[in-house]
Parts: structure tokens; sequence; C-alpha cells
């Protein structure tokens, strides 16, 4: 008698689709951030300002050209490696139209040390071209003249406005100013625009200056990125320390 067969179990048919698929849950609104307490805010200006009385620009130049040649190449650099670099770079081509001359790979050799040298290299001499053409080698003044250039945005203009000008239209927002203002809760934004419009709601339009070149020095000296020294901070007891 021959064996009986197995039969293969059927496997489970797959169930109806819905008509009505389940709709996604709605995102959960981000609580506002509560503005900072005006006290406070008034506060860590005054420690910052007796503890930076004259602060200044850390690139060193001595023109408003030279300015915005080391502020360009500032960019994911630090201002030491900048000062390393610009002298050799302005004894070759001290104003803009020995820069709008200069060959690439020239210029390129010079500031290769500062990173992202190519680009470094072609904006500065487009910028310094512009500066021959439209505005006969001078830096203009005017923030909308500045962002003409290529090179440069709203930072840089803000950097060489002040520190060339003492015209304020903005805080100067560079990586310390926007990870000092997040941990003393002043923002919590990280697009630096928005950071900007933020802190220029706190600060005094007369301190726009000074501030960001005092937040820039604190970041550096003290409140770094990786390990912060808090115990020997002024600002401990004014500061939230927040992400920390």
């Amino acid at each position: 008698m021959p064996p009986a067969k197995r039969s293969r179990p059927r496997s489970p048919s797959p169930r109806p689709a819905s008509p009505h698929p389940a709709s996604p849950r709605p995102a959960r609104p981000r609580p506002e951030r509560a503005a900072p307490d005006a006290q406070r805010v008034a506060a860590v200006l005054a420690a910052l300002a007796e503890h930076d009385p004259e602060p200044r620009c850390a690139l060193e130049h001595a023109s408003p050209f030279e300015l915005l040649v080391a502020t360009i190449l500032s960019a994911q650099c630090t201002d030491a490696r900048v000062n390393q670099t610009t002298p050799a770079l302005f004894a070759r081509y001290p104003d803009a139209r020995a820069l709008a001359d200069a060959e690439q790979e020239d210029v390129e050799e010079l500031v290769r040390s500062t990173g992202f040298f190519r680009n470094k290299a072609k904006n500065l001499r487009a910028m310094a071209r512009r500066l021959v053409d439209a505005y006969g080698g001078a830096v203009p003044r005017e923030m909308e003249a500045l962002l003409t250039l290529p090179g440069v945005a709203r930072k840089t203009a803000n950097v060489v406005r002040g520190e060339c000008f003492g015209l304020a239209d903005g805080v100067v927002v560079d990586t310390h100013v926007g990870r000092l203002a997040r941990r003393l809760g002043f923002t919590s934004q990280s697009d630096p625009v928005k950071v900007e419009r933020e802190l220029m709601e706190l600060v005094p339009r007369e301190q726009w200056i000074a501030f960001g070149h005092r937040l820039i020095r604190h970041g550096r000296a003290i409140c770094n990125a990786r390990k912060p020294a808090c115990e020997r901070c002024h600002l401990v007891d004014l500061c939230p320390r927040v992400d920390v």
C-alpha cells in the first residue's frame, strides 16, 4: 500500500489592503524658546566688557583690502593660520590690482595651508577683479556693494564694515559666536542668519561690533567646543550651559 501523501500547510492569504489607509501621526509642535531674561543678558554683556575692554579683530591687517582678503581666507581655518599666511601673500600682491592680475596657481600655492585653497584662490582673484573694475580698486563701505564681491557673504561684510568703517549692520556670527550664543541660551537656532537676527534683538546696536569680537575671543580662550573651561569662566554664574 503506497504511503499517504503529506499535504502542505496552506500559507495564510494576505490581508486585503484597507480602503482607508491610516493617516500619518501629526508632528508634535516644537515648544517656542522663551526669551532670555533681559537682566541676565545685560549682566553677560557687562561681564564680557569688563574682561575684554578693548576688543579687536584677531585677523592682522593694515587696510580694508587686507582684512577682506584675510576674512575670506579664514573660512574653515583658524585666524592664527591665516595670520601666518597673509604676510607672504600681501608682500606679493599688495593691492587689488596686483591680486586681480595674479596667476591662479601662484595664489593657490601661497594660500594652500588655509585649506580649500583652490576655491579660495579663485574667489580672491575674482574679488580683486571686481574691486578694480567696479570700485577703482577700493573696498566699498556699503553692505550691498560688498555682497556683490565673489567669496563675500554677510559675515565677511559685517567684519569689514565694523572693523574698518565702524558701521554695524548686525552681529558677526562665526562658529564661536553661534556656539556660545546657544550655550548662553540666547538662541536655539543653528542657521547663522537666524542666530544673528535673534542676537540683534538682545544686544544693543552700539555693542554689536564689540560683542562679536568678545564672544569670539571668549570662545577661543575659555569656552571651546569640546571641553569648555567652566571652572575659570567669568560667565559661569550667568550661563545655563546649554548642551554642555
